[in-house]
Parts: structure tokens; sequence; C-alpha cells
């Protein structure tokens, strides 16, 4: 069982920037792609931003391509999202995601999300 805890969200004006963390605990990270989830309640909850196991590659969406960046630190059991340029559609909860090699397309689990407000 993987536990996840983000962290990081908050209320920020349009054009400023945050740092989210998800902090692992259960097992270690380093055998699963992890990724970024966001939801409103106007919208589904859509894929973000996603890093393979190894950290070598990375996914964007288009909305968000240039702005955010994923990153992984195995060693902290930790996985990072930097936003920047942040804008009023970027509001909504975030969701930190575990993929198994076993079910790549949806992830297994999940986080309990951090808000993240985006003021115009």
């Amino acid at each position: 069982q993987v536990h996840l805890v983000e962290s990081g969200g908050g209320l920020v004006q349009s054009g400023g920037s945050l740092s989210l963390s998800c902090a692992a605990s259960g097992r270690t990270l380093s055998t699963y792609d992890m990724g970024w989830f966001r939801q409103t309640p106007q919208k589904e909850r859509t894929l973000v931003a996603r890093i393979g196991w190894s950290g070598s590659s990375t996914y964007y969406a288009a909305s968000v391509k240039g702005r955010f960046t994923i990153s992984r630190d195995d060693a902290k059991n930790t996985v990072y999202l930097r936003t920047t340029v942040l804008k009023p559609e970027d509001t909504a909860v975030y969701y930190c995601a575990a993929y198994s090699r076993s079910r790549p397309s949806w992830p297994e689990y999940w986080g309990q999300g951090t808000q993240v407000t985006v003021s115009s």
C-alpha cells in the first residue's frame, strides 16, 4: 500500500508560482510512474503531468506545458510539481498519484489532494 500526502497548495495571484510536494510512505516509489492530476467542480479529473519511474521521461498536458515541471527524488520518496505563470484556470484541487506497471493507464494510488487557487 502506497500512501501519498500532498502539500504546498495555497492562494496566489495570476502570474505567480507554487511548488507542490507529494510525500510517500508504505513503500518506495522507485518502481512507480508518478503523476499529478487536477480537478474542479466543473471538470473531471485530468492528468497534468507524469514522470516515468526512472525519471527520464515526462509528459505534460498542453495547457501547462512550459509552465509546470514535474520531478522526483526517490531518495526522499517524494514527487514535486513546480507551477509557474499560474492562471485562474489553473485553480483546482491537485492530486498526486502512483501508477503500477500492471495497470499503466490509470493510477493505483492517490493522495488526498491540495487546493491551488489563483486569483485574477
